[in-house]
């Protein structure tokens, strides 16, 4: 059969439907690199018991190595946003991925130039973990964008919280790989032997990933009516261009970022210090708690596109006010009290098990936040969500905090705290007033 051409941007269009739409492989594609992303950026919190003891590092100097990372990741988002914008997600995410691998591979180098002088693998720490924040940034609100065209209207919670999925997976393979490759082959060794994870999923992105669905070989004329069915397709270089200035200004995306600082800071004590929390607090041992690590993340994995599912259902039945409200508010209240719980517990595995799953609920409303984002931002996705990703990890500028309240307080403190961040975002939910675009 004939290939159709698309009269508007005059890529071939397929005219047979393929058994797997394109945009579920699109999906997939950036599920593997969602999985890729936190595989690679988070090695360096499951070598860091084994690096804070080679350089006598204090929980506090830590903080400051994780702080870095975190101060780049929230100050770039806006720019990865509109880098995205302008390259378009396959040139941007392709660059970004490869980027990833040639950082991971300098963690375990050079650190090791510069420990002769006082401080100088601190300041390396610093510097590296603060260029794979600047790497890191574009990823998830260029991932956004992408859906916002790959995926019709009102069904973006689901894809956006399988890339939940994907981060959390992602995350929940470093404990038992990354552990027993310190083991085998030592810290630095382990990160050379990851670095490749970067340049292959890159590759392998720009391989096939397209921009818009209009683009695509693959693509059905039906699932190209499918997609655009109740959307307006705005041209992003005529007077609609400026509309991002509104976008990141704007009262909904403002409060949705407020809150997912509040739910990020509870994320970010998960992803940084849990691992030093097993083994420091709850005394198992490196290869124990490289496997006990991965429990909250892939209960995170499970609950995300739970959370996405329902966010979408509601959203179709009751609205979107509503349909992402209520779980995103459910969620939180769900993460203060299940880590308080955890905390507080005397048994070790039923900590683990309570707070597995208080990690999971703050996945469970990724897919709320996310598409409440695209609701209020329509064509200009990437604007909002980079605004919503940069509040949530401002949170990630307390990691030299978190370390001083660990060395001053413990633990049991320090974790409570994070209970408290999450009831406040889960009441300025409460101010959201996510609605409908109206064609």
């Amino acid at each position: 059969m004939n290939s159709n051409v698309d009269l508007g941007s005059g890529t071939p269009i397929a005219a047979r439907p393929m058994i797997v739409p394109v945009r579920y492989r699109i999906l997939s594609l950036l599920f593997v690199l969602s999985f890729a992303n936190y595989f690679l950026r988070n090695s360096f919190s499951v070598a860091q018991p084994t690096i804070q003891q080679e350089f006598s590092f204090s929980h506090a100097e830590i903080g400051w190595i994780l702080g870095s990372f975190n101060v780049a990741y929230a100050l770039f988002n806006i720019p990865g946003g509109v880098f995205g914008d302008v390259l378009g997600p396959r040139r941007a995410l392709t660059i970004v991925a490869v980027t990833w691998g040639v950082l991971t591979a300098l963690t375990g180098f050079v650190p090791g130039l510069m420990v002769a002088s006082a401080g100088g693998a601190l300041i390396a720490f610093m510097i590296v973990r603060f260029l794979m924040g600047v790497s890191n940034a574009p990823m998830f609100p260029v991932a956004a964008g992408a859906f916002a065209n790959w995926f019709p209207p009102a069904r973006w919670a689901l894809p956006n919280a399988v890339l939940s999925s994907g981060l959390t997976l992602g995350q929940a393979a470093l404990g038992p790989i990354v552990t027993l490759l310190i083991v085998k082959y030592g810290w630095r060794e382990a990160f050379y032997i990851l670095a490749p994870v970067g340049l292959i999923a890159g590759a392998w992105w720009w391989w096939y990933g397209r921009d818009t669905p209009a683009q695509h070989p693959s693509v059905s004329r039906d699932e190209l009516e499918l997609i655009n069915a109740g959307r307006v397709v705005t041209d992003k270089q005529g007077s609609d261009a400026g509309g991002w200035r509104k976008v990141i200004v704007h009262r909904d995306v403002l409060l949705l970022s407020a809150s997912y600082f509040c739910d990020n800071f509870v994320f970010y004590i998960f992803s940084q210090w849990l691992f030093t929390y097993l083994v420091e607090e709850r005394g198992f041992t490196l290869l124990e708690s490289g496997f006990l690590y991965a429990l909250p993340f892939v209960t995170g994995a499970v609950l995300a596109a739970i959370g996405g599912a329902v966010c979408d259902a509601l959203c179709k039945r009751i609205g979107p006010r509503w349909g992402c409200r209520l779980p995103a508010v459910a969620g939180l209240l769900m993460v203060a009290i299940l880590l308080l719980a955890g905390a507080a517990s005397p048994h070790a595995y039923v900590a683990v098990a309570l707070l597995s799953l208080c990690f999971g609920f703050t996945q469970f409303i990724e897919g709320p936040f996310w598409a409440a984002s695209t609701y209020v931002a329509g064509p200009h996705t990437s604007s909002a969500t980079g605004v919503l990703n940069t509040g949530g990890n401002l949170a990630g500028f307390l990691a030299p905090a978190v370390g001083l309240m660990l060395d001053r307080f413990g633990w049991y403190p320090t974790l409570a705290s994070g209970s408290l961040f999450a009831i406040v975002g889960a009441v300025l939910w409460l101010f959201v007033r996510v609605q409908a675009d109206k064609k």
